[in-house]
């Protein structure tokens, strides 16, 4: 593994990145420092440890997205190809090889979790082969043709709703694709917007605006059903959060 490390400007001399505490800051570079090659770091709680920061830090780094975390306890550092180029001859493979098949590497270099690796899809499409060769329609796979997807309504419903200017990336429509998949429309693709719209507006999380997470990734995500078919509470209710300080 390489023992030098480097920090992009466009990251942590923004205002985004500024605003957090001093120990969540220094818990960030230690986290850094700490990567293998790939950005994946194995022991984020010693690392905390080591640094000083406390549980909030880190969850704060996790609600802001500057890293991403794992059920295997493992993270990764984001926009660790932002900050890092690593000559061939001099790079290492991450030994967490799992946590990185649930990653995508954005235009930007940035990385992103999807919702399926890249071994399940393989498997899906080796069974739509051997259907093929069963003489067997592929109308009967659960995966549906991006053609009756309406991506272009879906993205543009929810930038009237939130003043945003989002486009019909690949990384957007992979969030609609997975939940489409799932049998859910048009109307519950809007319910969800509305419900968020609604519950969000006016609130912070983290001492930051909550309409920050009014994005394709967060309202299309594994939480879509638990929004869909969530009770709206009123204004001067207090609002649940989960155990990451992001709402139901």
């Amino acid at each position: 593994m390489a023992q030098r490390r480097m920090f992009s400007k466009k990251i942590v001399e923004t205002d985004f990145f500024m605003e957090m505490s001093p120990t969540a800051k220094l818990l960030y570079f230690y986290l850094n420092m700490s990567a293998d090659d790939d950005g994946f770091v194995g022991n984020p709680k010693t690392i905390k440890l080591i640094s000083g920061a406390t549980d909030d830090d880190l969850k704060i780094l996790i609600a802001k997205q500057f890293i991403i975390p794992f059920d295997s306890g493992v993270i990764v550092i984001k926009d660790w190809k932002i900050h890092n180029y690593i000559q061939k001859d001099r790079y290492n493979q991450t030994q967490y090889l799992d946590e990185k098949k649930q990653l995508l590497v954005e235009e930007n270099g940035t990385y992103t979790k999807c919702i399926q690796d890249v071994s399940s899809l393989d498997t899906q499409v080796r069974l739509g082969k051997s259907k093929d060769r069963l003489g067997k329609s592929n109308n009967t796979m659960s995966d549906k043709s991006d053609d009756v997807i309406p991506y272009s309504e879906i993205i543009s419903y929810l930038n009237e709703k939130t003043g945003r200017s989002f486009r019909t990336t690949e990384a957007h429509k992979r969030f609609i694709k997975a939940r489409w998949n799932e049998n859910y429309k048009l109307d519950d693709f809007k319910r969800v917007v509305d419900n968020k719209v609604a519950d969000w507006t006016g609130k912070t999380i983290n001492g930051q605006p909550a309409e920050k997470y009014l994005q394709p990734s967060t309202l299309f995500g594994t939480k879509f059903d638990n929004y869909l078919n969530q009770t709206l509470m009123r204004q001067e209710q207090a609002q649940p959060y989960d155990d990451l300080g992001l709402p139901f």
